[in-house]
């Protein structure tokens, strides 16, 4: 496990760090048209499922529903899990693990929070650039929907 050294503030001594992925969540919104897809206010630019870093002390559910308001303005139902992304190259800024779910998006549409712009994509239509993995993640919810799977 990797792990850096720190120097205790009051006396010194050498004490471990260890490093560890970074727990997120991105939720494919799904709303009359498509999905819902924002453009990304701060880097790594272009266009990204809503989502965010879990919050200490939440659910991932909690997060989804939470980071879903926040960027896209929209209650989510039908909450439901697509799968984990772990690779440790998914995300230029650190190691981060998304555990992706797939909801019903109710209200109007709004960019807010760090999305720069926000707007509803088929799946045969999607912008560039799609930020980390999303493309791939993109490409699993429509095979596993056309499998009738979700």
């Amino acid at each position: 496990m990797p792990f850096a050294y720190l120097a205790c503030p009051a006396c010194g001594e050498k004490v471990k760090s260890y490093l560890n992925p970074f727990p997120a969540v991105d939720i494919i919104i799904e709303v009359a048209g498509g999905i819902v897809l924002i453009e990304r206010k701060n880097a790594p630019l272009g266009w990204a499922l809503p989502g965010g870093f879990v919050d200490y002390g939440e659910s991932l559910e909690q997060a989804a529903v939470r980071e879903a308001r926040e960027e896209t303005s929209l209650a989510i139902v039908n909450l439901r899990l697509l799968g984990c992304y772990s690779d440790p190259q998914r995300d230029p800024r650190q190691h981060v693990i998304s555990t992706v779910y797939v909801a019903r998006g109710e209200g109007t549409p709004r960019a807010d929070d760090d999305a720069a712009s926000l707007a509803v994509f088929p799946l045969s239509s999607l912008p560039e650039p799609l930020c980390f993995d999303h493309r791939k993640i993109l490409e699993d919810y429509g095979r596993l929907k056309n499998m009738g799977l979700i």
